[in-house]
């Protein structure tokens, strides 16, 4: 099958007499429609048949493509192909399953992942219609209203059924062959042991009791419910379900929800209270007095969800575990170039020095993160041919001999010679002689692949132009396409066996002292993804130098994996210059000063903690007691793991007071307050002859 061989003004050709002659019944699309700029509508199938009609003198006929074929050729030449959007309605009886879809098939429910519920609704024998009763924070239209329903009309039928009954009560069967899902189970725990999934349900009712059921698609649950009409319903009664196919977008979006959803339900026995804050919460800043082990306890946390609970120990991650966690520390001369992008000097292959655009550690680590969540998104049949294709790219720059021309000279299409010269982790450098304005330049490695991936033979660099999409070809194309080629051309060695499915995992960014950064120096326009609300590609940006990129219109999103957890000290004076922007998107904690004693613990010796807590406590409670202080104030439990390589008084004289008259410098009477301190921690000062004796020794 294959689009005819017709042009752009073929098809403008068909609008027009298609205008005059209108569509035939039968030739009505069911699917797509091509729109125009003044909202006329024509189905595209027919549009390329008539196109063909003009141009070859063809029968019109929509024979030879399918509907597909036809909304690709036609994105491809600038028209704008959108999904008809028609309403159907699914009627449910005890009996019969209907559709007005005349593609509904009782023999295949997985179509149901292709469509969105607008309503749903039981309506008895006698007329009477009852809708959803929805508790609060309820979505009125989702996959799981329909069962809801029937759970609230039959709440007392199903509740009375025997535990034998319930757990063989069937749920859904995709197709003929696959295994019959049942079960009505009590709590999530009990549903997990038999279907280890995200994919259900829980209807409430009696006062905490539950029905937990499985739940994925709009039509995962129509056997569940014709089911409770065949045991529990009169003749006559039915549930009538209306919807429409979804977009992309919408798509998209249902499946970052569904991500989303697995990462909060993939592991809820963390050691530490604080993981499941942050995973609930996806920002969050640690704030209080110095010392109270903030930035401690922000590794412990990212070490916690990394492990999924095993220990918490930074150092007892592998290597590869420690790709997941990231950590900066803020100051006054950091920026947007260190954080997110920039432009940076390098040397080029002729000494002279220039300059590229090079990512800061975030975008670099949200890459990482972006990576893996869009890996785990896709099928294992994706994975194995993304890595196929890398292997085959591997294969041929790895033999390569850079210094020699024979071995990496290669043609365009239009007979020109460039050379390979270099390449990195994203771009292949060639070396063009022929071209006199720019003979150097770096095309994309990525756009390779894709090519590999997409199994295709591209042999015109307009071929590559409409499968990117574009309107326009770019000079990189010329030369991604003969290097497509050789590559194709190799024999390679098979990828590894196994390839499988990708694990989605978390990734914490760890940014101390995040207060004595300039916020919107640093972040930029990232103000706006890195709100818990706007995660994935609701939350899509342009950074500043996007005009730099390989493809200008690709905009940046942080994951729905991405965490972040900042620590501040209330105490800073740069604390009353946080950004109000920056504040609403992070979930502020307050650490007191002897919140985290078990700290304490590793200096491995049970009378020195216990007199380290006992002075510390002291001294905190006189800290209190100045009027011109508070708990803010207060030290923390870190400053006394210092007691490992000293002793309280050389802590007393080296780190604590020196801290200590910095908080009451330009009080009244400062030598008195500090004499009150030293004496609450048990600070003796040493007379004449002591220090002589302590010099001396």
């Amino acid at each position: 099958m294959a689009i005819p061989k017709i042009k752009k003004q073929d098809v403008l050709d068909a609008l027009k007499y298609i205008d005059e002659n209108g569509v035939p019944f039968h030739n009505q699309s069911t699917k797509y429609e091509l729109v125009t700029e003044e909202g006329k509508k024509y189905p595209p199938k027919y549009v390329i048949a008539v196109a063909d009609h003009i141009a070859n003198g063809a029968d019109i006929s929509v024979e030879g493509f399918n509907a597909v074929e036809a909304k690709t050729y036609l994105q491809g030449q600038g028209f704008d192909i959108q999904i008809k959007q028609e309403k159907y309605e699914l009627t449910i009886t005890a009996d019969v399953v209907t559709s007005t879809d005349e593609r509904f098939t009782m023999d295949n429910l997985s179509l149901g992942d292709g469509y969105k519920p607008l309503d749903a609704y039981f309506k008895r024998a006698n007329g009477e219609v009852v809708k959803r009763s929805y508790s609060k924070g309820e979505r009125r239209n989702s996959n799981q209203t329909m069962p809801r329903i029937a759970c609230q009309i039959f709440e007392k039928q199903i509740s009375g059924l025997s535990v034998e009954e319930k757990e063989n009560f069937p749920v859904c069967k995709y197709n003929p062959d696959s295994e019959m899902i049942c079960g009505i189970y009590s709590n999530v725990d009990e549903f997990k042991k038999h279907r280890n999934t995200i994919e259900y349900f829980t209807y409430g009712y009696d006062n905490g009791r539950q029905f937990v059921i499985y739940c994925w698609n709009i039509f995962s649950t129509i056997i569940f419910v014709q089911e409770c009409l065949k045991r529990f319903g009169d003749a006559g009664d039915q549930f009538i379900l209306t919807y429409r196919e979804k977009d992309e977008k919408e798509s998209k979006a249902e499946t970052e929800v569904t991500v989303q959803e697995e990462l909060i339900q993939q592991f809820k026995g963390y050691r530490n209270p604080y993981s499941s804050v942050l995973i609930e919460s996806k920002n969050i800043i640690f704030r209080g007095a110095p010392g109270t082990g903030k930035s401690y306890l922000a590794k412990e946390i990212a070490t916690d969800i990394i492990s999924n609970g095993y220990f918490d120990d930074y150092t007892m991650l592998t290597d590869e575990q420690r790709k997941q966690v990231e950590f900066v520390q803020f100051h006054p001369s950091y920026d947007y170039t260190d954080f997110v992008e920039g432009l940076r000097p390098r040397v080029n292959e002729d000494g002279s020095m220039g300059f590229e655009l090079q990512d800061g550690v975030f975008k670099k680590f949200v890459a990482r993160a972006r990576k893996n969540y869009e890996d785990s998104l896709k099928s294992k049949e994706e994975i194995e041919k993304e890595v196929s294709a890398q292997t085959m790219i591997d294969d041929y720059l790895d033999d390569l001999d850079l210094g020699n021309n024979d071995s990496t000279a290669l043609k365009t299409v239009n007979g020109h010679i460039f050379y390979i010269t270099g390449y990195d982790e994203r771009h292949i450098s060639v070396y063009i002689p022929d071209n006199e304005t720019v003979d150097k330049l770096s095309v994309s490695r990525d756009n390779i692949q894709k090519m590999l991936e997409s199994g295709k033979k591209f042999t015109k660099v307009k071929e590559v132009t409409e499968f990117f999409g574009k309107k326009f070809g770019t000079q990189g194309y010329s030369y991604e396409l003969p290097i497509c080629h050789a590559i194709q051309a190799k024999k390679h060695r098979k990828p590894v066996a196994g390839t499988g499915s990708v694990e989605l995992k978390k990734y914490i960014f760890i940014i101390d002292e995040i207060n004595r950064g300039e916020m919107s120096k640093i972040f930029g326009e990232l103000f706006f993804a890195i709100d818990p609300g706007y995660r994935g590609r609701a939350g899509e940006v342009s950074t500043q130098y996007s005009n730099l990129h390989d493809n200008p219109d690709e905009k940046f999103y942080i994951p729905e994996n991405v965490y972040i957890i900042g620590t501040m000290n209330d105490i800073d004076r740069s604390v009353d210059s946080f950004d109000f922007a920056m504040r609403r998107r992070f979930r502020f904690i307050e650490l007191r000063a002897d919140d985290h004693l078990e700290m304490l613990a590793s200096l491995d010796d049970d009378e020195l903690e216990a007199e380290a807590i006992r002075r510390m406590s002291a001294l905190n409670k006189e800290i209190a007691n100045v009027a011109e202080l508070n708990e803010n104030y207060q030290v923390g439990a870190s400053y006394f793991l210092k007691l490992k390589t000293l002793d309280f008084d050389q802590l007393w004289t080296d780190y604590l007071q020196p801290l200590l008259q910095d908080y009451i410098q330009g009080m009244y009477d400062e030598k008195g307050i500090m004499d009150k301190f030293a004496k609450a921690y048990g600070y003796k000062k040493p007379n004449d002859g002591d220090v002589n004796e302590a010099i001396q020794d």
